[in-house]
């Protein structure tokens, strides 16, 4: 009798541990998350990355197809700047001391790939790490006033390519972290809504397609939603 009280005692420690094990390693198919970060903008006002920074904001969900691939879709809005210009014929540009600013909203849709198997850590499977550098591209659009940063009425649309890379960390079984340094390059030349930059060969710097492009740093925290279904180990699925 004790022996039998032993054995049911260690099967059913058993299930327990195994039963904890799957709970942890549980994965989810979607996040949920909010960004944050300092953004920038290189055109004719403006020829280097991270000059004139401004504040960026935004929301994004993510949807995970495996461990390597995945897609999200971003909302981000976004105050660029640069130097007031003079310009005479046949002469550089006069930078003024004065600012324009204006107001982009960025919607985009990217797909993801994992450097790493990224999951939930498990001691079965040491290739999964909750952690991973990942690279991203995708197609977007961007909605900005022609009237500048304190009339925005968005009256404007033009597409963009986003491209960039991050970093993802998965430090709870159901918040992340997420760093991206996120590029956007417009089909177009007009950001700055001032006619004496637009349509200017040469002036926006090593940019070979003489389009405008933003950039942005972001810190972000997600939130896993959505567990993904058990796989049935007993079933017949034929």
């Amino acid at each position: 009798m004790l022996n039998k009280l032993k054995t049911y005692s260690l099967m059913t420690l058993l299930c327990l541990s195994l039963s904890a094990a799957a709970q942890t390693s549980r994965t989810y198919l979607m996040e949920v998350g909010l960004h944050a970060g300092c953004g920038y903008y290189v055109g004719e006002a403006t020829a280097h990355i991270f000059n004139q920074p401004r504040e960026v904001y935004g929301l994004q969900v993510r949807y995970k197809f495996t461990q390597r691939w995945a897609v999200h879709v971003k909302g981000t809005a976004q105050r660029i700047t640069g130097r007031e210009a003079e310009f005479v014929s046949g002469q550089p540009p006069r930078f003024l001391k004065t600012n324009w600013q204006n107001l982009l909203i960025n919607i985009d849709a990217a797909a993801e790939f994992n450097f790493f198997r990224f999951g939930p850590a498990t001691k079965y499977d040491k290739r999964i790490k909750p952690y991973t550098p990942y690279i991203f591209l995708g197609i977007g659009v961007g909605i900005y006033g022609a009237e500048g940063y304190k009339n925005a009425n968005f009256d404007k649309a033009m597409a963009y390519i986003p491209l960039g890379i991050g970093f993802k960390w998965r430090f709870h079984d159901r918040c992340g972290l997420n760093i991206a340094w996120q590029h956007n390059i417009y089909m177009s030349d007009d950001l700055e809504n001032r006619d004496y930059f637009n349509d200017r060969t040469g002036q926006n710097g090593s940019n070979w397609m003489n389009c405008d492009v933003t950039g942005m740093l972001t810190v972000g925290m997600v939130f896993e939603i959505f567990p993904s279904p058990k796989k049935c180990r007993i079933c017949n699925t034929e």
